[in-house]
């Protein structure tokens, strides 16, 4: 069985649905906290099993012997480690055969979100079982989901310089590449399954984009002026909390924009292409779909 973690997160739900389009349902079995809004995947076939990551007991139900799990990491970040132990512990336990974990590309040790996901990744070699990292990226929806105060105030803003440069793809294309190692796993264990065994992806996009081409793509599928303007990391993480980010998230989005200003997101490795059979999906696109968005719900106002 391939259980997936975490199923009905941002993430979780496109994995399920591309895995649905490669492998029959009653081979798929998903962990949720909430039976209800798993409803429509168990409608389709596909399992439910209920346990929560917050919760070490319920996790014993999570996964079977034999059984080819993916860990979806978590959005808690003050507890995600533990969590993630927990999980690892009970698939461990159980006997899966294999797991695999989303984690994040950059290498950079003092990265609050790198320490974290290094941290389930040396877990989960220290438990024995076989593994596959995909190391996500970051999401061009983290850019694209500010659009509508963007457009509104005619400024983007970040503590990342306006040329240094970030290689996102979408939720779309993680997705996907997570769900084509898992459907080999099920499919060819042997073969293309046993590839993916034991090694770690260094996901991204096919092409790095700058702040200020993000500004000037924006502006122009918009019909709108659109500027970068770069902050002091102080002043980004004050314009976050007034927004009402929570401090631990804009901590996050200024050391990310550090990160960004190092190079460190800015990899086009080529390993997300490969594993999906497809070019990543242009930042042009995503921009396109997110303005239209934008101007949707406006209109239904």
């Amino acid at each position: 069985m391939l259980v997936v973690t975490g199923a009905t997160g941002r993430l979780g739900r496109i994995v399920v649905e591309r895995l649905l389009e490669r492998v029959p349902a009653d081979r798929i079995a998903v962990v949720v906290r909430d039976r209800e809004r798993a409803a429509g995947l168990a409608g389709r076939g596909v399992t439910v099993r209920i346990a929560d990551y917050n919760e070490p007991g319920t996790l014993a139900r999570a996964f079977a012997p034999g059984d080819r799990a993916l860990l979806i990491s978590g959005n808690d970040l003050e507890r995600n480690v533990a969590q993630h132990s927990a999980v690892v512990a009970a698939a461990r336990t159980a006997g899966v055969a294999s797991l695999a974990y989303t984690g994040i590309l950059s290498t950079a040790a003092g990265f609050a979100l790198v320490d974290m996901h290094r941290a389930t990744e040396r877990e989960i070699e220290a438990s024995g079982l076989p593994y596959t990292f995909l190391r996500n990226g970051w999401y061009t929806e983290n850019y694209t989901v500010r659009l509508p105060q963007v457009l509104a105030e005619g400024v983007l803003v970040g503590n990342a310089g306006p040329g240094d440069r970030i290689a996102t793809a979408t939720r779309e294309d993680y997705a996907l590449a997570a769900a084509v190692v898992m459907a080999d796993l099920e499919q060819d264990p042997d073969g293309a399954g046993a590839a993916h065994l034991d090694r770690a992806y260094d996901l991204s996009g096919d092409t790095a984009w700058s702040f200020a081409e993000f500004a000037a793509e924006a502006g122009r599928q918009a019909g709108t002026p659109v500027r970068y303007e770069q902050l002091t990391a102080a002043a980004y993480r004050d314009v976050l909390t007034g927004a009402g980010v929570p401090e631990p998230m804009a901590r996050l989005f200024t050391d990310t924009d550090d990160s960004i200003a190092r190079g460190e997101l800015a990899r086009t490795t080529g390993d997300l292409s490969r594993l999906t059979g497809r070019p990543t999906t242009p930042l042009a696109e995503t921009v396109e779909q997110a303005v239209a968005a934008v101007r949707a719900r406006a209109a239904a106002r």
